[in-house]
């Protein structure tokens, strides 16, 4: 990582087809270069989770990915005792089986279930630690989260002090669900992504769905841009349903986004009823149709 350039990095990024503004770029190197946790926010879909993912590409490192969610806790995130292991090595001393041990020997490395937290700090190989929607977590635990990264070690009590073999890149995302604290901000370098422009998207459509064309993709980002616009729905097309949506159009024989087109596969884009209703109500598919094949 010596050799770094914002122009490489960005390079590098365009080879693993994620397709960005190069402040964005310039962002990620910078967390890389300051050794600092990347904490990336953003509506849900607009690429959060693909950063840590291209980075592992890039920098061939393992991917090991925390997912949170409400109650998630130190236990399920960073370690385990493995309890049927232990059990089932009481039960063989106690028929007479196998070596004579002490108790504290059940606490030893052996019987421990590494977490994602555990893996990705004693790991010897190059890791990318991705946690990913951050905000769902309890702010206790998001508190144990940034010691465990300002130090990258943690203590459990059976073993001691583990250090980390290696300090991994830290990825964090956030929906923005609930605020995250100035504690875990100050440890990292912040980064938003917003939805793309029409620009933008037409060249992920190029790049994620080449068979729908430059016509056809033109007028899907043009379309799910007039939908986002709209502050009645309650959840706004990912990136990942602008894609689903430019291949379902194409696996149709649809040329392009025809009225008759957008009401046969609104439903790809828009994933519940009620946001369908309002789109043909407010937006229209006559005007959805006619917005996109606007030159």
């Amino acid at each position: 990582m010596r050799d770094l350039t914002v122009d490489g990095l960005y390079r590098s990024f365009e080879e693993q087809g994620y397709i960005c503004e190069k402040n964005l770029v310039v962002t990620v190197f910078l967390a890389l270069k300051l050794g600092k946790p990347l904490l990336v926010e953003g509506a849900p879909g607009v690429g959060k989770t693909e950063i840590g993912k291209v980075l592992s590409r890039i920098f061939n490192a393992q991917l090991i990915r925390l997912q949170c969610y409400e109650g998630l806790d130190e236990n399920k995130a960073l370690y385990e005792w493995n309890y049927q292991k232990q059990l089932l090595r009481i039960q063989l001393q106690k028929e007479g089986i196998g070596t004579e041990m002490a108790e504290r020997d059940l606490f030893s490395a052996e019987y421990l279930l590494e977490r994602p937290l555990l893996k990705a700090i004693r790991t010897e190989e190059p890791v990318v630690l991705l946690i990913d929607e951050v905000d769902k977590v309890e702010e206790e635990f998001e508190a144990f989260l940034f010691e465990l990264l300002s130090d990258f070690q943690v203590s459990i009590p059976e073993l001691g002090t583990l250090t980390a073999r290696q300090i991994p890149l830290v990825v964090l995302t956030s929906n923005r669900e609930r605020d995250i604290s100035d504690g875990l901000k100050r440890r990292c370098v912040y980064l938003f992504i917003d939805y793309p422009s029409i620009e933008k998207e037409v060249r992920i459509l190029q790049v994620k769905a080449p068979e729908a064309g430059e016509r056809l993709s033109r007028e899907v980002a043009r379309a799910v841009s007039l939908i986002r616009a709209n502050d009645g729905i309650g959840k706004k097309p990912a990136i990942s349903e602008s894609i689903d949506w430019a291949r379902a159009l194409v696996a149709l024989g649809a040329a392009s986004l025809t009225q008759e087109a957008v009401k046969q596969t609104l439903s790809i884009v828009l994933k519940n009823k009620e946001d369908i209703d309002t789109v043909v109500r407010e937006v229209g598919v006559k005007a959805l149709a006619a917005g996109a094949q606007k030159a």
